[in-house]
């Protein structure tokens, strides 16, 4: 079995404010923090520009912080959205499908991250994998469950013989929470920088901020975020 490097870690960097409260929550933590986001064929690009400007804001404005900031890595699954036709990968409207799960779903999607990062973590002798999944307020994404990931987690480790370890710090707290987790991390001018430069909004829209972040406001991402929001301001 090989023997992954437990302080070295690669953060599932997708630019959003989960991801981006693991990434610093992260940096906290590990010694040297890879990140790795994906091209999966979303409806549009806006998460991925949000990512580069992110991590290029952080280095500027926390060095120290970011010294342990290591190199960002861009992965191809655009096989993803020619499966199967969902509101992330297509200019459709988003609605609620039968299942009870938001056409915003994209079957395997978290499966296939992990899968692809484990094979990059691998190569970049990295022992630890962060993703920002949350199963306390979310719009039911069964890959994003405690016990998905933890089974996941089994089958790559069987899969390549190692020891590589997926954390979730966000798991098990609020959307509200977690902006409390990162004014412990960094203080308030920690919370307006990932307000201001994270994105979550699934139609992308950017060209309007509310004191919650960037986003249209009426989509379940959007929900998600002004609720989470109301309840850290409320105390």
């Amino acid at each position: 079995m090989i023997t992954l490097n437990p302080q070295t870690a690669l953060v599932l960097f997708s630019g959003g404010q989960d991801s981006c409260t693991a990434l610093i929550w992260a940096l906290g933590k590990y010694t040297t923090v890879h990140t790795v986001g994906f091209h999966y064929g979303q409806r549009h690009n806006v998460e991925m520009e949000v990512r580069q400007a992110f991590l290029k804001k952080l280095r500027a404005d926390y060095p120290e912080l970011s010294s342990g900031l290591g190199e960002d890595n861009i992965i191809n699954l655009q096989g993803l959205s020619e499966i199967g036709e969902t509101a992330m990968t297509s200019e459709i409207e988003i609605v609620m499908d039968e299942n009870g799960l938001p056409n915003t779903f994209v079957p395997g999607r978290n499966l296939a991250f992990f899968v692809m990062a484990g094979a990059l973590a691998y190569r970049l002798n990295a022992g630890v994998m962060v993703g920002g999944m949350c199963e306390t307020d979310y719009s039911g994404y069964p890959d994003c469950r405690r016990d998905t990931l933890e089974m996941l987690n089994k089958a790559i480790n069987l899969g390549m013989e190692s020891n590589l370890t997926i954390e979730t710090p966000l798991m098990d707290i609020s959307k509200g929470d977690s902006w409390r987790l990162l004014e412990e991390l960094g203080g308030p001018d920690m919370v307006a920088f990932v307000n201001k430069g994270s994105h979550t909004c699934y139609k992308g829209v950017r060209a309007t901020f509310h004191d919650w972040g960037y986003g249209c406001g009426d989509c379940p991402a959007c929900e998600l975020r002004e609720r989470g929001w109301r309840d850290y301001k409320s105390g």
